[in-house]
């Protein structure tokens, strides 16, 4: 699925182009996603491929909504050595937009966080409409 930057601002913000397409990272604790506690379904905010489930969801006490499982199919990975050290980096499968790191802190039973940029997301809550795929 390719668009030009232009299509895409037809849909998204500019810190969402941001993020997605030019793998930029939202300051730490500023996605109010970080307090969404409700069950529901997370949604690539580009392409709404679902993600994750809330019940994939955990505090980590990061500042960034935090995962320890995806959806099967959902991601991709590449790793990023933006940091000097490598990174597990992941993308939607679908449209390819950048959404975070893994790293290998997190809970049982994989032992996995998947750290999101609350900007890429957008959480569809049990019972509302889910969003057709663009």
């Amino acid at each position: 699925m390719k668009k030009t930057k232009q299509e895409w601002l037809e849909f998204i913000s500019p810190e969402q182009y941001a993020i997605l397409f030019e793998e930029h990272t939202e300051c730490a604790f500023s996605s109010f996603l970080n307090h969404e506690k409700r069950p529901g379904t997370y949604h690539c905010a580009a392409c709404y491929q679902a993600i994750f489930t809330s019940e994939m969801k955990y505090n980590s006490s990061t500042g960034w909504p935090s995962f320890k499982d995806a959806l099967p199919n959902t991601l991709r990975t590449k790793i990023d050595y933006k940091l000097v050290y490598p990174r597990t980096e992941y993308h939607c499968s679908r449209c390819e937009g950048h959404h975070g790191h893994v790293f290998k802190d997190g809970p049982a039973p994989f032992g996995l966080r998947y750290c999101n940029n609350g900007l890429t997301l957008v959480f569809i809550a049990e019972g509302e409409k889910t969003p057709e795929l663009r």
